[in-house]
Formats: structure tokens, sequence, C-alpha cells
């Protein structure tokens, strides 16, 4: 590929297209400056570092992700947009895994500000638990439960560790089933005596 007409918006393309190629942690820039027959120099106008490149990809990742869970949950709520939000988000990381391994990275809370995909993916996410009641701090608790099952059974599932004979669609769908009613029966947060404010303070 020739070195004219590189932008930053197409070395980061590639860079996601290479990440589940190869995987997120192999994406170099060398092997970036490889796919594109060039110097790993003539990349660096293009993006600052290999910390930059991979926070770059993240935020496309991110963005991608949000975008499919956003048009699946659209006019849906309860359990239809829960189901909805599962199956795009693991329809998501199993088709795209070097993208979706980015999406996972911590990115710099400097940027969270300057990433709309950020901003919509907690206004989508909150926003489908708030339907079922749920206030702070129980709505962050619940969005720490969905976020850790879905990351870990697609985690396993890519890797093919669900080794018994139960279908493993079928184990997703009562996964599902059983944080509906978990989300439905949310365990509230009761206020102890030390909870309370002191009445001199």
């Amino acid at each position: 590929m020739p070195r004219a007409g590189l932008t930053a918006e197409r070395v980061v393309a590639a860079a996601a297209g290479l990440a589940d190629e190869i995987g997120f942690e192999k994406v170099t820039v060398s092997a970036l400056a490889r796919h594109f027959g060039v110097k790993d120099a003539s990349l660096y106008s293009h993006v600052r570092s290999l910390q930059d490149l991979r926070t770059r990809v993240a935020l496309l990742a991110g963005g991608e992700m949000i975008d499919r869970i956003a048009a699946a949950v659209a006019g849906r709520s309860g359990k239809d947009a829960l189901a909805a939000f599962a199956a795009a988000y693991r329809g998501y990381a199993l088709e795209h895994p070097g993208r979706y391994a980015a999406a996972q990275i911590r990115v710099d809370q400097s940027l969270v500000a300057d990433a709309p995909a950020l901003r919509r993916t907690a206004e989508i996410t909150y926003g489908m638990l708030r339907a079922y009641g749920l206030a702070e701090p129980d709505l962050t608790d619940a969005v720490r439960l969905l976020r850790s099952t879905f990351h870990g059974y697609c985690a396993l599932e890519s890797t093919g560790a669900f080794g018994a004979a139960r279908d493993v669609q079928a184990s997703w769908d009562r996964a599902i089933d059983a944080l509906h009613a978990l989300l439905l029966n949310w365990p509230r947060e009761k206020r102890t005596d030390l909870d309370r404010p002191h009445p001199i303070r």
C-alpha cells in the first residue's frame, strides 16, 4: 500500500483490523508500518505513540460497539432491552476479538469528555438499568455485574472453554433470564446506624 494518502483515520482503522487478525496486544507501530509498506517513522505523523494508537483503537471499537448496542435496544425496555443489549455485546466480542479487547482497556479520564462513545455507552447502559428502578449506588453495582458477566462469558466462549454438552446459547439465554430476575429483585442497600448522619455534624 503506498505511503501517499495515509491519514490518522486510515491508520487507526488498519490497526483495528490488524487487532482482529493477530490480537490487540500484538499490534505495534512496526507491525502497522509493515502492513502499509512504510517505515515506522511515517506513521508518527499520524499517531504520537503506541499508547496513542491503542487508545484511538479503543475509542473506535467502543464507538462501533455502542452503535450496535444502541440499534439493538432502540424501542425496547425491560427484559427485551437486556437481552438485546447482551446479544449485541456478545456478537461484537465474538466477531471482533481484537477490537473488543481494545475496548476493554482503561482510557485516560482526561479523554472521556472528548469521547462521545464513552458518554453514550454510559447513557445507554444506565438508562436501561434505571428502567428496573435502580438508583445509585445500585446502578453502578449493577453495571459492574452485567459487564463482569458478559465479559467473562464471552472470554470463556471465545477460547472454547465451555466443554460440557449443554448448548452454549441455551446457557446464555438462561443467564439473561437470571440477570433479569435479579435486576427485578435487586437487594436495596440498607443504611445502618453508622451510615446515618451524626446529629452534631
